[in-house]
């Protein structure tokens, strides 16, 4: 009987110890970052602000295939290969329309710190896929000293299509007119009737 309490004790200390060696801590091994930006993607963020004023928003750290869409006529194995390849690419920011949040242009970041650098060498499928979509990609090369104007004069030649687009569509006539200002019907003449 003391020999079963012995084993039984022992086999309770074993499978502790099993358990306690095969935990490899908590479920979530996570913490949370101290800032969300690096502090080049923060004074980059601050000078687009400053660049581009109140006209468009700045979304950050978009997927690629969070901007375009694989077009109806392309075959399933194209499109396949396409939208894993789309998703596996992240933009650094990305101007979007403030009133329908549609996308204007996309803007990368790029700079030679450290062995390989970030984006240092262009990314033919990102540009690709942004020139049939019909979408501006900035390449901005990281460096101290820009200003906002420096920024702006780079974003905005960029947005020459944008910008031409926009004018034609304040140039086409509106689908309802200005009522016009004169009687809606016939008025009656002072003047009596000649027999």
């Amino acid at each position: 009987m003391e020999l079963a309490i012995i084993l039984m004790m022992l086999l309770i200390v074993v499978a502790l110890g099993a358990i306690k060696l095969s935990d490899g801590g908590v479920a979530f091994p996570f913490r949370r970052k101290p800032q969300l930006f690096t502090p080049v993607e923060h004074t980059f963020l601050n000078l687009i602000e400053q660049a581009v004023g109140k006209e468009f928003r700045i979304v950050c750290r978009v997927r690629l295939n969070d901007l375009i869409a694989i077009r109806q006529s392309a075959n399933k194995k194209t499109a396949s290969q396409a939208l894993s390849r789309a998703s596996a690419r992240q933009l650094d920011f990305v101007l979007v329309n403030k009133h329908d949040m549609s996308p204007v242009m996309a803007i990368d970041l790029v700079h030679s710190q450290g062995k390989e650098g970030y984006k240092t060498q262009k990314d033919w499928f990102v540009t690709g896929a942004l020139d049939a979509a019909g979408l501006p990609h900035a390449r901005i090369k990281v460096k101290s000293g820009y200003t906002v104007d420096d920024i702006r004069e780079c974003l905005e030649s960029k947005l020459i299509p944008y910008r031409r687009l926009q004018q034609k569509m304040a140039q086409l006539p509106t689908h309802n007119p200005e009522p016009t200002k004169r009687p809606t019907r016939p008025i009656r003449s002072s003047r009596p009737a000649a027999a």
